[in-house]
């Protein structure tokens, strides 16, 4: 079984993972299982690549103010399936911590190329969010899971088509043995690229530095230890009614009341600390001396180191109530730690392989020790800051000192500009993306097109439609069916014509006769269901003749009169355009009698009512694919989108 961490975190699909927090893991190639034995020397090999790692990185984090906690990594669990480091940094309302965390990941992967990094948010695979216009089309949040690394500086997706549904160890072998199939391409790239080359630059910007003026004791904290200005802004932003009780009476961190001297220090802090102490109200405790407001920038400097001492009280106060000092030194923790993580696998206390495990463990926590010092401050700051003001200090030792002045804010005013400007590049990637995709498709139909295509309505002539339809039923099919083009594999419609005449003809004749031999003064005789009235060969009908091809004559000339007698009760014949049709003036100053003789003697326009059927049908569509657009492209021709709304 994974750790906790793998188990309800690692796989993303957790309802339970921290609101603006980004987790990563890191997979050397070594960690991969090669056989059912696991490898000794595993969990030596981590500890050796953990501080390297660490070293390699130190350049670009010694000096980063970090807005919650600083980048951290540490060894998976014995338990877990695949050995490997994996840390989690919450970075709060300052998203360039989550990018910053980003940019060490890929320089990490470009020191160890025999890595693979996996990264991911609240939001799941945000790196892909980042270069979502650039993305294979395959790829959404359901299939992205355990396709997504960090690899030699590049970014990597397990393609579906080698692995459709992939385990983890099923990726991590794939990245190793086939890498090069895996590479994103290269717009991708260049997307993820254009984001983090402001790094490590951004990152050096990111840090204001402002002149405040402070309690003592608040002065003597910062100056050993700059990087508990995090959680002093995070106790003041985050305050509650609690909390600010102890603000109120400001116990530890203003021993004097209204007789403490305040001193000036300078500050580095990141932008969105500053902002957050900046841009909220907050009115002084009673007790803090704050100076007159006569000289408005010392008065400034004043209220910005009160929020400081507040938060710096607050959280203190707040923490050690909680107990989250921790017990004993952090080397008991440490060892408590590698206990229960079975480190010592059972073994006796003074035995030799003990005293060995003891020994790596303690050249591993003194090594190790001098670049977790700041996760040490942020995890343990109530027993720092205890050993920080038990050292003797005074004013006396904060004055005379030249102190720079405060970094312009400017940026704290104007950032609208730079929204604008992100705006801005966004909309310029999603009008190219547009843009690229209509080209697509409109070279896509361009290919498509057959000879009577046109590019729009006007130049598109309808009676190529009527042409074609008649070309293909003459010149493409018979009566045993229709030869459909391109060697398509469709089963032909098959009739016999002869046998269907002589079974209908069978049919059409029996009630004539039984007509002829009944009583002529009967009322059923003369009114059947077929009633030949006002038809001049009704005395042909009956009797038999023995020519063959005037049988069928009369045969078709009696079907055709009994379908249209059939049809003059229902609507079907007002939906045909008869030729000569004037729609407008149809039904002016015509009596319905003139009008019906009108309708039986005009004939039927076959080709526009062909190609309206089809435009009608067409419309119908919608755009999606069915009968009409279909059919006519069998026959090689393609309607323009808009054809069926401006028929």
């Amino acid at each position: 079984m994974e750790t906790n961490f793998t188990s309800s975190i690692f796989s993303q699909n957790s309802s339970k993972l921290p609101d603006d927090t980004v987790f990563y893991a890191i997979f050397p190639d070594f960690s991969l299982p090669v056989s059912k034995s696991p490898n000794p020397n595993i969990t030596s090999l981590l500890q050796s690549l953990h501080l390297q790692i660490l070293t390699t990185i130190s350049p670009h984090t010694t000096h980063y103010i970090w807005q919650h906690e600083p980048f951290t990594l540490s060894l998976s669990s014995p338990s877990s399936t695949i050995p490997h480091l994996q840390g989690k940094l919450r970075f709060g309302d300052n998203l360039d911590d989550e990018w910053f965390v980003v940019f060490l990941l890929f320089q990490i992967s470009l020191a160890f190329p025999s890595l693979s990094i996996r990264v991911w948010d609240t939001d799941g695979e945000f790196l892909l969010i980042e270069a979502a216009f650039h993305l294979p089309r395959w790829i959404n949040p359901e299939n992205s899971v355990n396709r997504v690394f960090i690899r030699r500086g590049e970014l990597h997706i397990v393609p579906k088509s080698r692995l459709s549904s992939p385990s983890l160890l099923d990726s991590l072998q794939f990245l190793v043995n086939c890498g090069e199939e895996s590479k994103a391409s290269e717009s991708v790239q260049l997307a993820l690229r254009n984001r983090l080359s402001q790094y490590p630059e951004r990152a050096r910007r990111n840090v204001h530095r402002v002149r405040v003026r402070v309690p003592v004791s608040v002065a003597q904290v910062l100056k050993h230890e700059p990087c508990l200005i995090s959680l002093a802004v995070e106790g003041f932003y985050d305050r509650d009614i609690d909390s600010m009780k102890f603000a109120a009476k400001m116990e530890k961190f203003l021993s004097k009341g209204t007789a403490e001297e305040l001193v000036l220090v300078s500050v580095a802090m990141s932008r969105a600390m500053y902002a957050q102490l900046v841009q909220q109200t907050f009115q002084a405790p009673k007790c803090y001396p704050m100076p007159n407001r006569s000289d408005a920038n010392v008065y400034m400097e004043a209220e910005v180191g009160m929020k400081i001492a507040c938060g710096f009280e607050m959280m203190y106060q707040q923490r050690l109530r909680q107990g989250l000092e921790g017990k004993g030194s952090t080397w008991d923790v440490f060892k408590e730690s590698l206990e229960r993580s079975g480190y010592f696998e059972g073994l006796l206390p003074g035995s030799k392989e003990y005293r060995r495990l003891m020994e790596n463990a303690e050249e591993y926590y003194r090594k190790s020790s001098l670049f977790s010092r700041a996760s040490e401050m942020m995890s343990a700051p109530v027993r720092r800051m205890d050993e920080i003001l038990a050292l003797p200090h005074s004013t006396d030792d904060f004055k005379g000192q030249q102190i720079p002045p405060s970094d312009d804010d400017s940026w704290l005013y104007n950032g609208e500009d730079e929204l604008n400007s992100a705006l801005q590049e966004r909309q310029k990637e999603m009008e190219l993306y547009d843009l690229k995709q209509k080209k697509k498709q409109k070279s896509e139909l361009d290919q498509d097109a057959g000879p009577s295509s046109g590019s729009n309505l006007d130049d598109f002539d309808l009676g190529n439609i009527s042409k074609t339809m008649q070309a293909f039923v003459h010149e493409m099919s018979t009566y045993e069916g229709a030869e459909v083009p391109e060697n398509r594999d469709l089963k032909g419609v098959e009739l016999d014509v002869d046998r269907f005449i002589k079974d209908m003809e069978s049919v059409m004749r029996r009630p004539v006769h039984e007509d002829a031999t009944a009583d002529v003064d009967s009322e059923e005789g003369s009114s059947s269901d077929m009633d030949f009235d006002e038809s001049e060969d009704d005395s042909n009908v009956a009797e038999p003749s023995g020519d063959k091809d005037e049988g069928e004559d009369i045969f078709m000339q009696s079907y055709s009169d009994a379908l249209n007698e059939e049809l003059k009760s229902s609507t079907l014949k007002k939906s045909f355009v008869r030729a000569n049709e004037q729609p407008n003036n149809r039904n002016e100053g015509t009596s319905n009698a003139t009008k019906d003789m009108d309708d039986e003697f005009t004939p039927v326009d076959v080709d526009v009512n062909l190609v309206k059927s089809f435009l009608d049908s067409f419309a119908s569509q919608q755009g999606l694919p069915g009968p009409a657009s279909n059919l006519l492209g069998l026959m090689g021709v393609q309607l323009p989108p808009d054809a069926g709304k401006n028929k």
